[in-house]
């Protein structure tokens, strides 16, 4: 086999086989107006999910207590990016979410100054353009009701021309500048995100056609502001959010509360319709007629696989120390105290997800440098999960601690993988003990406490699911076999809780590097390997690295002096529209 050339993921197969002209298919591929056409609801009445290119809003966090300088930050924080000073090639310089979405694969272009937020009504609209092709003038009539608007959110025309007669406007970044307006409050807000939605909408579908839908990226409170959208604002409307909004990446978003409540005391000034919405409180309650905008309910009203909720455990890097250490102060329950910080220096780890929503872990803070917004991580993962053609799914299946437990003080088990793509040098998914983020603390050497604290992700000892997107390497001719390669890295700890002894043994850790092949006919044939001799010119597969087909995965050993367990690999095919459906050869797409 030849040396692996791909920056991401897998495939052997024939060039010309039904799995690469599917997996192939993409925006690439398809039309824009066939992707509009694509993401209409079906014969049930729900809207599907798509992987076409869509057009992306981003959502800045919250501002403080005065906003002025906010208000003067061009890209509300999506411009800047991170130097990673140890890694080589384009993982060196990542230049921030904005930029990287204009000069990488999906050739996005700049739409901020389409639309404008402003503090007063805005009662005269502007010129239009002297020139309007005639292909276009259906669209700017039907635009005409944003040229003005009492909420002050409104559409230049000249700036529309210019998106509408490039070439590809469907591939369009658009920013919610919500601190433009007057009134902070956090309806004035979802207001204002599903005006621009139906803007876009409006403007970049054809007549006849029903609607596309967008993607959305939210930092902190901005992902507070989705949700009270899809929560209130579209059921004020009759109308449900997913007709509009396709998925939804929240980076650090507190969407239980913050746990720490020295936010009370600011609930006079004028920030105390945001800062209400951080109140775990206010996010527990689950009544509908007391509160609808419960976190608990977000399933009631968008698809909660269509919401991947990004989690931060970098405390130790977050600017702001006081929110650190009372994170520590305020331990959620079962977290015993000053023992743990489990945040990102300012949300809990807990707070940042969504029962049954995808999840995946960063090791950054929650803003400033090298956080949750100017991380590479974030716009890797986030990319996967909107645009993706192959889901992951690594399952623990049975397990058993060898060596450890404490005689003297409270042994507890904790365990973690991180998850890494070939060619591209960030995790996808990271768990260790400097990010106290592994599931557990397990009592049971098996690892089957009905009650962690940190529990799976999802039913069946659920340990990650992720996306991958495989065109790049199948769209390049050069590369004569493909092959998709995965590293997981585990992580077996034992803690004392107590500290009478050891706190900080390491039961296990090793890395696996799991590879799929596909033959032209025929199920995918998977690898577990030790090392990196797979990339070798004339690699022969060793006896005992070939995985056996459960008829849901492949399950694999992960084995150590002091630890030994079976986990499960799943893989999924994503279609352009619809859910994911099972792998199970080319025979089957």
């Amino acid at each position: 086999m030849g040396q692996p050339q791909d920056r991401n993921v897998l495939f052997l197969v024939c060039p010309n086989s039904p799995l690469i002209r599917t997996l192939q298919a993409g925006e690439e591929t398809v039309p824009e107006k066939t992707a509009t056409r694509r993401t209409k609801a079906g014969a049930g009445g729900e809207s599907e999910p798509t992987r076409q290119v869509l057009p992306i809003i981003l959502i800045r966090g919250f501002g403080g207590l005065s906003v002025e300088d906010e208000r003067r930050i061009a890209y509300q924080g999506f411009n800047d990016g991170t130097v990673y000073p140890q890694k080589r090639g384009e993982n060196y310089i990542y230049e921030g979410m904005v930029l990287r979405f204009l000069k990488g694969d999906w050739t996005y272009q700049d739409a901020t100054n389409v639309v404008g937020y402003y503090p007063k009504p805005v009662k005269e609209a502007a010129d239009l353009p002297a020139s309007i092709p005639p292909k276009l003038a259906a669209r700017f009539k039907r635009i005409s009701a944003y040229l003005t608007d009492r909420s002050g959110v409104v559409v230049d025309p000249g700036m529309t021309l210019r998106l509408l007669t490039s070439t590809t406007p469907v591939r369009s970044l658009w920013i919610l500048r919500y601190y433009d307006l007057s009134d902070r409050k956090i309806a004035l807000y979802a207001q204002a995100l599903t005006r621009l939605i139906e803007l876009i909408r409006t403007l970049l579908s054809d007549e006849g056609e029903p609607g596309l839908k967008v993607n959305i990226i939210a930092h902190s409170m901005g992902g507070l502001i989705v949700r009270e959208a899809i929560q209130s604002t579209y059921p004020a409307m009759n109308r449900r959010a997913e007709e509009d909004i396709n998925k939804v990446v929240t980076l650090g978003t507190p969407h239980r509360g913050i746990a720490f409540q020295v936010l009370r005391h600011w609930l006079a000034l004028e920030a105390s319709d945001e800062l209400e919405h951080f109140s775990p409180k206010f996010q527990e309650e689950e009544d509908r007629e007391k509160n609808q905008l419960s976190y608990k309910r977000l399933g009631e009203f968008f698809p909660l696989e269509r919401f991947l909720t990004i989690v931060g455990t970098n405390y130790r890097t977050y600017g702001v120390s006081a929110a650190s250490w009372l994170n520590r102060l305020f331990s959620e329950p079962g977290e015993f105290g000053m023992n743990y910080n489990r945040s990102d220096g300012l949300v809990k780890q807990i707070s940042a997800q969504i029962d049954g929503a995808p999840r995946t872990f960063v090791h950054k803070c929650h803003g400033g440098n090298d956080s949750l917004v100017t991380a590479r991580e974030s716009f890797e993962i986030a990319t996967r999960f909107f645009f993706g053609n192959v889901r992951a799914r690594l399952r623990l299946l049975s397990a058993e601690v060898l060596r450890g437990k404490d005689l003297f003080g409270k042994s507890e088990f904790f365990f973690g993988v991180s998850v890494k793509p070939r060619r591209v040098d960030f995790d996808l998914f990271h768990q260790s003990a400097e990010s106290e983020n592994c599931y557990g603390p397990f009592h049971k050497t098996d690892l089957t406490d009905s009650k962690a604290e940190f529990s799976w992700a999802g039913s069946n000892r659920l340990i990650w699911e992720g996306y991958l997107d495989v065109r790049r390497i199948l769209a390049d001719e050069s590369i004569t076999h493909k092959d998709m390669v995965i590293r997981l890295d585990f992580y077996v700890g034992e803690r004392d809780l107590f500290g009478i002894g050891f706190s900080d043994n390491v039961i296990l850790r090793t890395q696996y590097f799991l590879r799929a092949t596909l033959p032209e006919t025929g199920r995918p044939d998977v690898y577990r390997h030790s090392d990196e001799q797979f990339a070798k010119p004339k690699f022969v597969v060793p006896e005992g690295d070939a995985l056996k087909w459960d008829k849901k995965g492949w399950p694999f050993k992960v084995e150590g002096p002091g630890f030994r367990a079976t986990c499960r690999i799943e893989l999924d095919q994503v279609p352009e529209t619809g859910a994911p459906a099972a792998l199970r050869g080319v025979d089957a797409l």
